[in-house]
């Protein structure tokens, strides 16, 4: 007879084998009823013998929210977002800029369906579930484990002997049609708002406190992407997808291998015509260059890898009646005509504006106040107005024209090319729209200034400039609604944390136009200090690598601002980081690129990248012919043998420690 142990093993074994044909393979082998009666046995076992219970066990799947919950994961490597094409001679375009990159026509790509749901990374230790986080900005993202652990197609132990030391997937949270019309008719039946499409609901699960809830609302995951991998090496993504496949995890069913571009196009064109009977949402599919060491040579642009695009469908479209038209003022003052809808459903989402794009596109359509009009969702997110199918014609109401004075501030509205923009710089719209982006997470990150207290701050003339908002006191706070003195104080303690926010932070919250976050830190790490950049020519901006022309003049012209320039003094007066902190005035590890693998005892790796970045050098996540130098600690993965084959140089951790110490 078997021990208790030996029972729960083969229990645990058993049941894991079942989760995996049921919800994996959708080939169950036994019913319902005995499925959960080897569930029932095994939970008898481990409550008489608690000793025995694993994190891995299938009865531990739901459990309480641990501290760690919400917080940061930082992401190694990056996390990118891809690149969208919206017609066939983009997708073309796409295809013949890689062929040339490579210098090669012979180019294999993989495709798949863009199943439309939450990105989400989960990781695995010698074989057991250890973390799963959310994309986040690409970089950062926050821990969701608990809930990531509910979800019944994520094996909570890897199947197959010999697991990797390490492993990341990455992948895709999402629901299914029916499974998401469930929710639905249950949040409207308790008389709450119903999410408005499956990935909202994926995104609200994943948040939710009690992973309880999250277990009951039947999400799914599937691996589409590698991300961090030790003791285990893939030539190809499709090697890669029948490993992960073997390992327990659902992938794509309906990826292909086409050996061309014409290829993918025909899977894009058969899959467009089985979208509606499919049993998920999708925007698109998903073309990627299958062989890794292609994408290698590839790399990345600023935001997304140059080895793969979503090719998006045409956006869905739906039609209604145009109730209001409007005119919103932005952050950089651009007064946009939007249209103010009948409620309609379109994509799974029930749209009730649209913008009408510029004045010059109102008048094209004649846009008038009660007209039909067919809108669609343009890449399946922004509504848009797309033609007049029934015009009202009430000639009593006149044709929308473009205002002659901003209808936030009543300043003058001046004509740029076909934008119409508030000639104040201080009009309160555009500093309520400025200050959120400057006070949002992933610029200065100062919790507690939401939309409805910059309003505030901003009406009541508190705030004017970025720099006012560091010139806040108690009082001023305390005067806000719903604000009492322990609010206030957190508030004004998060200004304060602020300030010690890095130079490439300051730079991204600045607002300024074509910077998003990596050029910003790809600007402070080539120049170490605003003055600098401010100084720097649109010639010698365009030298810096991944920055062009548009984005050099947009930078030049902007630091060119005697506003800015007054506005960059009262902040660095308040405090903020003008430059990159302990900066190395020889830069030693200029023009050196490193690139680390493996465990290090000494230093953390994210220490490890900081020290370089300080004297001067650059890290990177891939080893190509261009690293000067591949850091090996304890259990390296597969980039050492990489540098090997390229002839780069090695170092022990111990030699890394003796060029950085001098």
């Amino acid at each position: 007879m078997p021990s208790p142990a030996e029972e729960i093993k083969k229990l645990r074994e058993e049941i894991s084998r079942h989760e995996y044909l049921y919800y994996v393979l959708s080939n169950p082998e036994i019913s319902d009823g005995e499925f959960d009666e080897l569930m029932r046995r095994l939970k008898s076992l481990e409550d008489a013998y608690p000793h025995l219970i694993t994190p891995e066990s299938p009865t531990q799947r739901v459990g309480g929210i641990p501290d760690k919950a919400f917080s940061p994961v930082v992401h190694e490597p990056w996390m990118f977002s891809l690149d969208n094409s919206y017609s066939m001679g983009e997708f073309l375009d796409w295809a013949k800029r890689i062929k040339s990159l490579l210098k090669t026509e012979n180019v294999v790509f993989i495709a798949e369906p863009k199943i439309d749901g939450l990105s989400c990374a989960v990781e695995y230790r010698k074989g057991i579930f250890f973390r799963a986080s959310t994309r986040g900005d690409g970089r950062v993202g926050e821990d969701v484990t608990a809930n990531v652990k509910t979800i019944r197609n994520v094996p909570l132990k890897l199947l197959g002997k010999n697991p990797p030391e390490e492993l990341e997937v990455r992948g895709e949270v999402y629901f299914e049609k029916k499974d998401f019309e469930d929710l639905r008719k249950e949040q409207l039946q308790n008389g709450q708002d119903p999410f408005a499409n499956p990935r909202n609901a994926a995104a609200g699960s994943l948040r939710q406190k009690d992973p309880s809830i999250c277990a009951g609302r039947k999400l799914k995951f599937y691996v589409h992407s590698a991300g961090r991998s030790v003791g285990v090496n893939f030539k190809k993504h499709s090697e890669y997808l029948d490993y992960c496949l073997n390992s327990g995890f659902s992938v794509p069913s309906l990826n292909r291998i086409c050996r061309d571009e014409k290829s993918a196009i025909k899977f894009y064109e058969n899959l467009l015509k089985k979208r509606e009977e499919l049993e998920y949402e999708i925007d698109g599919i998903v073309v990627k260059v299958n062989d890794y060491a292609l994408r290698e040579i590839l790399g990345f642009t600023a935001k997304s890898p140059r080895w793969a695009i979503a090719f998006k469908y045409p956006s869905q479209q739906a039609t209604t009646e145009i109730e209001d038209i409007v005119f919103s003022v932005g952050r950089t003052g651009i007064i946009t005509p939007v249209a103010k809808l009948r409620p309609v459903k379109c994509s799974g989402v029930t749209i009730s504006s649209a913008t009408l794009h510029n004045f010059d596109e109102v008048e094209r359509l004649d846009a008038r106040i009660g007209d039909r009009v067919v809108i669609e969702r343009a890449g399946d997110v922004i509504p848009k107005v797309v033609k007049i199918v029934l015009s009202a014609r009430k000639r009593e109401l006149p044709k929308v024209v473009p205002p002659g004075r901003c209808p936030v501030c009543s300043s003058p509205v001046v004509k740029e090319d076909v934008a119409y923009r508030c000639s104040y710089p201080l009009c309160p719209a555009q500093i309520k729209k400025s200050l959120m982006h400057f006070t949002s997470r992933n610029a200065m990150d100062i919790e507690g200034m939401g939309k409805s207290v910059i309003e505030q701050l901003v009406d009541r003339g508190i705030v004017k400039t970025y720099a006012d908002i560091y010139k806040i006191s108690k009082e001023d706070l305390l005067k806000l609604n719903l604000f009492k003195s322990k609010k206030a104080e957190n508030v004004l303690r998060e200004i304060v944390n602020s300030k010690k926010k890095p130079l490439s932070k300051v730079l991204y919250a600045l607002g300024i136009r074509h910077v998003g976050e990596k050029i910003a830190e790809i600007l402070a790490e080539k120049y170490g200090d605003i003055n600098s950049i401010a100084c720097a020519s649109i010639e010698e901006l365009s030298k810096v690598a991944e920055i062009g022309p548009i984005i050099a003049e947009s930078v030049n012209s902007f630091f060119a601002n005697d506003n800015v320039k007054k506005l960059l003094r009262e902040l660095e007066k308040a405090g903020l980081s003008m430059k990159v902190e302990e900066r190395t005035r020889e830069q030693k590890l200029s023009g050196l690129s490193f690139v680390f693998t493996g465990e290090l005892e000494e230093m953390e790796r994210k220490k490890a990248q900081e020290a370089v970045k300080k004297l001067g050098g650059r890290f990177s996540s891939s080893v190509s012919s261009k690293t000067t130098y591949v850091v090996s600690g304890k259990n390296p993965g597969s980039k050492l043998t990489k540098a090997k084959k390229l002839g780069v140089k090695i170092l022990s951790e111990e030699e890394f420690m003796r060029i950085i110490k001098g």
